[in-house]
Order: structure tokens, then sequence, then C-alpha cells
């Protein structure tokens, strides 16, 4: 207990510099760009705009607004995948700061999945416009909504710090998640309805990708405007706390030997 709240302690002395490192991702991803912070709403809504024209006419997927029940399921799975991209390289990418000076790696590989969740933000607008175009309806459950985020928030987070110190000993990591998250997409409804698949291929992606449930009740809310499954909120904290939690637990484990592989 003793050990938690030097911990958190320690996290609010380094506060300020987590700040500051994603103010600088933000503003670097930006950097030279014509339009700035406009491609946070304009780069989803192009992707989107090509994935309706070919899913919907390839596919003829029966759903309906299909453009909103798209850009959900792309812009929760590209908090996913850019979130923990950019942690995995969170230590090895600062290895020549650490070895100068004392700071709590895991600042690092925070900042990381905290610039991408304000990118995430920034891109709602996208989704904004979407569900006016589709005149979507707005409901008192969408002031859920940031919970739903919180939950994904804190599963990426735990993801990112696993990601982070695996990195550190094992580089083929990155090319080992280049294919999981390829077929992470794939398994994950974003640009299909799950009725689509067999049934044993069903029970397994709502057992077992936590993406299904995020994305599910973000769906719930804004297309059938009801209150998402209890079951599948309470999936959703259950899974993000328990990898939040392993991640926490192997990265503080490893972090002591960083220093000789970065």
């Amino acid at each position: 207990m003793g050990r938690m709240i030097d911990r958190l302690n320690t996290f609010k002395q380094y506060r300020p510099l987590l700040e500051q490192l994603v103010s600088k991702d933000i503003k670097l991803k930006y950097r030279r760009s014509f339009l700035g912070y406009l491609w946070s709403i304009l780069n989803p809504l192009m992707i989107m705009v090509i994935m309706v024209i070919v899913f919907s006419n390839m596919f003829r997927f029966d759903i309906i607004n299909y453009p909103v029940y798209l850009i959900i399921g792309q812009t929760l799975f590209g908090f996913v995948s850019e979130s923990t991209n950019q942690a995995m390289w969170s230590i090895t990418g600062n290895a020549a700061l650490l070895k100068k000076t004392y700071v709590p790696k895991y600042i690092f590989t925070l900042s990381k999945i905290t610039s991408s969740f304000v990118n995430t933000v920034f891109s709602l607008g996208a989704m904004l416009i979407v569900f006016v175009i589709c005149k979507v309806q707005p409901n008192i459950n969408m002031l859920f909504i940031p919970v739903i985020l919180l939950q994904m928030y804190i599963f990426c987070t735990g993801l990112g710090m696993i990601l982070a110190q695996g990195t550190v000993f094992f580089r083929d990591i990155q090319y080992i998640y280049s294919a999981v998250i390829t077929a992470w997409m794939y398994l994950t409804p974003i640009f299909y309805p799950i009725q689509q698949l067999p049934l044993t291929l069903q029970k397994t992606i709502k057992h077992f990708n936590p993406l299904y449930s995020y994305i599910t009740q973000f769906r719930t809310i804004v297309l059938d405007g009801c209150f998402p499954d209890p079951r599948l909120i309470l999936y959703g904290f259950v899974v993000a706390f328990v990898v939040l939690i392993v991640g926490v637990f192997i990265f503080f484990k490893n972090q002591d030997k960083f220093i000789l592989y970065i």
C-alpha cells in the first residue's frame, strides 16, 4: 500500500511532464500541415466514404445508417491501433533521455496512449458530422459515451504497457503485432454485421474480443437509442482492468532491466 502511495505521489510530481509530452506529440503530428487539426476530421471522413462505397456495393449489407455503423467501428478501432502501436515504441524511442536522467518510464507510455486518445476525441467531430448528415436522433443515453471511451483508455493503457516492455527485450514484437492488429481488425465487426459470420465464430468474438463490447455499446446508444446491455459494460470494464493490472505488473517488474537493452 505504501509503495502504491509513493508511486501516486511520483505521478503527481511528473504530471506536468506528461502534459508536455502529450502536447508535443499532438503538435508534431500536425506540424507543417496546412489544415492542421482539421485532418482529424477530414481523414476519417474520407476513409469512411471510400469504405462505404466499397463495402455497401460489394457486399450489400442490410444495415440501417451504414455510414454511422462504419464510422463508429472505424474510429474506435483506430484509437486502439494507433495508441498501442505508439506505446510499443515509447520506451525504446526515448532511450537517450532515459539514459541521462531519471524519469518514471511509464510516463512515456502513458503519454502515447493519452495523445492518441486526444486525437480520437478530435476525430469525434467527423463522427458528429456523419450523425447530422444521416439524421441520427440525439438521446439521453449518449451521455454514457465518455464511459465507453474510458473503458477503452484503460484497456489500451494496459495493453500499451505490455507491448512497450516487451519491445524493449524483443524487437520482433513489432512484426508480430502488425499481423495481430490486422487479424484483429477483420475479426471485429467494423465494416460487416456480426450476423454474417458462422455461429461459432460469433460466440468466439463476443466472448474473447473486447473491442466487440466497446463498439457494440457505442452503436447501441447511437443507432438504437438504447442504453447498452449491462453485461457488455461489466465485461468491458473487467477486461480493461484485468489487462491494466497485468500490464502494470509486468511493466514495473521489468522496468529496472530496460536500461540494459535500450
